[in-house]
Order: structure tokens, then sequence, then C-alpha cells
């Protein structure tokens, strides 16, 4: 059997889906197909929940609004019409979450983020099954909730493996249809509390299917030709890599590529299940190939991430950085969910460079009752991978570093930007 996994951009709008139909229609069967939330949706829950959260409720009630008259476009561009049976379940879906949102919030924000955000898969899984029925396919829709059960750590759950082999191996039977449609990012408690996997945890989510069910190959489906060396929209002259090791996958992940989710290898890698890069564009086009064996690439890598904060910590009394506060450090990033792209110590200063989310804000006072803390906002993050001199100087060129870090096939630089 093998997964494919589609991205947000790849069900973006009616014309999307009716494109991967065609390319489904076009795969080996068995088959499960993961899909993620719709176009942009995953942001838009996300606001939902601040709105939720903090008590807004004229705003709760615009964004909600907005969400639903998205999918309902697709929906009926899809069907001609919504008041037919085969979206029954997808309005059911909509009046929950409605209902839920009528309640009073916990105190707990992860908590309710994993409860809200999680529809966004829910519709778009909802929607595209419903589709892919109507056009003829015996595809049959599955609460990936109910068979992928993890911890109740939110919003970066641990998947349950012992159970989840159990459940999904039951769910995917393949025993009354060749197709499965089933949730990105999406897990359970044993309790069927819902939680998430991670932003982007969709990747990761089609590598656990693989693993626990031996798939033959992973797909996942984006709108660029394979793995580039660099962000098109940011590098217009960036090319293919045709193929590529689940090691070096896994580095550029690290570092920041928008490639696959840096968790999405180690169980395709523990099976040895090749994992293919292609576009839902081009579907013929041959993508990137990943598996254990692969040479690194032969051209420089380029990672930009933008909208970076730049921190520095010293200890109030000229204390070193030493492993046990460096520890407790590090604690407190985790605790807020903050990850560290960049890190850097010193005999008095610990650096970090980091997104910037929500989430650093509450970490930032925090962190300022025990230390100070200095910080430049307004700063990008470049990586060249197998870099030469003649490469850094040219990307370089006219810009401000605040901050570097060379190794033997790295090269980082904290560029301060325009405000």
């Amino acid at each position: 059997m093998q997964v494919s996994k589609f991205g947000g951009a790849s069900v973006k709008d009616a014309n999307a889906v009716r494109n991967l139909v065609r390319i489904v229609e076009g795969l080996e069967k068995p088959l499960v197909v993961v899909i993620s939330a719709m176009g942009k949706t995953t942001n838009a829950m996300e606001a939902l929940v601040e709105s939720y959260f903090s008590g807004n409720d004229a705003e709760l009630k615009e964004r909600l609004r907005n969400i639903i008259a998205y999918h309902e476009k697709i929906a009926k561009d899809l069907f001609g019409e919504v008041d037919i049976p085969e979206l029954r379940p997808f309005y059911d879906c909509v009046e929950s979450l409605s209902q839920r949102l009528e309640q009073q919030p916990s105190l707990h924000f992860d908590y309710e983020y994993d409860q809200i955000v999680s529809y966004g898969e829910l519709f778009s899984t909802l929607l595209v099954s419903a589709f892919l029925k109507h056009s003829g396919f015996r595809a049959a829709w599955v609460d990936v909730r109910q068979i992928l059960k993890t911890d109740d750590l939110y919003r970066d759950a641990n998947v349950n493996w012992a159970l989840t082999t159990q459940l999904m191996q039951e769910a995917f039977s393949f025993d009354e249809t060749d197709l499965y449609v089933t949730q990105g990012f999406l897990g359970g408690t044993m309790s069927n509390i819902t939680t998430t996997l991670g932003r982007e945890g969709s990747d990761y989510t089609a590598a656990v299917i693989g693993n626990v069910m031996n798939a033959e190959r992973v797909t996942v489906w984006k709108d660029v030709p394979g793995v580039l060396n660099a962000d098109p929209r940011i590098f217009p002259d960036a090319q293919k890599i045709d193929a590529l090791s689940y090691a070096e996958t896994i580095e550029l992940s690290y570092y920041g590529a928008q490639v696959i989710h840096p968790k999405t290898l180690k169980p395709l890698q523990n099976k040895q299940i090749p994992l293919y890069v292609k576009s839902f564009l081009n579907p013929h086009f041959s993508g990137t190939t990943i598996q254990q064996q692969g040479e690194e690439p032969t051209l420089p890598v380029y990672i930009l991430k933008k909208n970076q904060v730049f921190l520095t910590l010293s200890p109030r009394d000229f204390s070193f950085i030493t492993e046990g506060n460096l520890s407790d450090i590090l604690a407190m990033f985790g605790k807020y969910h903050v990850r560290i792209n960049l890190l850097q110590t010193s005999a008095l200063n610990f650096t970090a460079c980091v997104d910037n989310r929500r989430e650093l804000m509450p970490l930032m006072e925090k962190l300022k009752e025990t230390m100070i803390l200095r910080y430049n906002d307004h700063v990008e993050l470049l990586t060249i991978r197998y870099y030469t001199q003649s490469v850094i100087d040219e990307k370089l060129s006219g810009r401000t570093v605040i901050d570097s870090q060379i190794t033997r096939k790295n090269a980082r630089f904290v560029i301060k930007t325009e405000a």
C-alpha cells in the first residue's frame, strides 16, 4: 500500500480539489490519503482561538463566519449546491464547532488550541471525501483522532506507538475499499481528547501511517517540483535536488528548510520506506526521492527564516553560563513552545534566534524575572549549507550582520532588516 499527503495549497479551492481527485485516480491502490486544512485555514483557526480565548465575541463571530463561508464556497463550486445529503457530515461538523465556541473557554490555551484548530482538517477531509465519492470512488473517511493515539502534551503530542499500531491496522483493513481519506496534524488521547502533533505535522502523520502499515512509499505533494536548494519566492534561481538521504533531509529541516517536517523522517528511516516529494501542479514530473542512501547536494543550499527575534540573556550577578542554568533556560523555552533556530553561549551570555510568535512575549517576561534580557527584532536568519566564501560574500553584500556561526558545512548569519 501507499500513503499520499496533500497540503493546504493542494486543496485551497474547488479547482485544486478537482486536481487532487485526478492525481488520486492515477495512483496505485490500496492508498491512504492524508489531507491538511484548506489553504490558509490553520492561520484563520489560530486567529479564531485568539478571539475565543480573549473573549472578543464580535471578532469571534466574524472570524467564524469567514471560515464557514470559505469552505461553503468550495463546496458550492464542487457540488453546485450545498443543501445535499453528501454534505451533511460537513455541516454537522460546522455545528459542532459553533456549539463549542458558545461555551466558556478553560484556562488552558494549548488545550483550547487543539480542540478548535483541529476543525480545519476535519472540514477539509469531509469535503474532499464527499467529492471523491461524488466522483465515483469508494472512498472511506477515517477520523484519525480515533486511531493515532497520543499523550496529552497539547500542541506537540507524542505518539503512543503500540496502541496506534493496533488501532490503525484495524481501521485501514482495505476489506471494503482500497482508498481511505484521513486528517494530518491530529491525534487523540486515551480519553478521546483531540491533540495536535505540532505545526506542519501532517507530513509526520503520513510517516506514522506509512510506518505502521509498512507502506511501499510515502509521497508528499507540494506546489514545487521537488526539494529545491532555496525558496524560489526568495531566490529565483532555485534548483531542484533529485535525491537526498534521510540524514541530509533531517539536517535541512532542522535549519528551517520548508521541505519536510523534522519529525517525519525517523518513522520512515526505521523501516527504510522511501519518501517522494512531488508537485501536485505537475504530477508526472519526477520530483525528489529521499531514502537511506543519497548523495550530498552539489550546490549550496540557502535557507532564509524571516520575522526572527535575536535574544541575549545574561546573569544579573555575572555568574557563568554553566550546564545547570543552561538546562533551566532551555527548559523554559520548551515550556513556552518557543523553538530555538540558532543557539550560542559564552561565559556570560546565552544568545538565541527564534521565531517571532505569540508565545515569545510571555517567555521574555518570564526570563526577565531572573536575567538581563536584550533583544533585536526585525532580523532574519540566513543559513548557507555547503557554502563557499564567494557565495557568502554575494549573499551578504550590503547587509548588516549582527551575529554569525560557521561550521564545517554550514554558515549562519543573523541579519538586521529594516523595521
